[in-house]
């Protein structure tokens, strides 16, 4: 098997995956996963796909994260990870489509207005 890369976005952050045969190691700009991922709610997120498909350890993945936070980073590798698997074995995309993998999470941040304090939010409103 030839190395596969695919990419994830959510929100502002971005993964870009490399997928080798290997035992199942995931690492994370140079760092093991659980590392960069302390909490166990984060792992979960990450893993979901490859425990859907029985492939936790088949497979070694590099990962470059960049940008926004660390749940969107999960979320967007956890999509990388899906696209990667329907590369490697298409039949796998009607479970992880299911499992609601498949479709990336299209909410993006409402930019700032000017003459308002937030996006939505009005300065306090004065009649005199």
């Amino acid at each position: 098997m030839e190395v596969v890369n695919t990419i994830g976005r959510r929100k502002s952050a971005v993964a870009r995956i490399y997928v080798n045969e290997g035992k199942g190691n995931i690492t994370i700009n140079k760092r093991d996963f659980k590392e960069y991922f302390p909490t166990t709610t984060l792992q979960y997120i990450v893993t979901q796909p490859l425990n859907l498909v029985e492939a936790a350890e088949k497979y070694d993945i590099k990962v470059n994260l960049d940008g926004g936070g660390i749940k969107g980073q999960a979320e967007a590798l956890r999509l990388a990870i899906t696209r990667a698997l329907m590369k490697i074995d298409p039949e796998s995309r009607k479970e992880l489509k299911a499992a609601g993998f498949v479709t990336r999470d299209p909410r993006e941040v409402e930019r700032k207005k000017p003459g308002q304090p937030k996006a939505r939010k009005r300065f306090q409103f004065s009649k005199r």
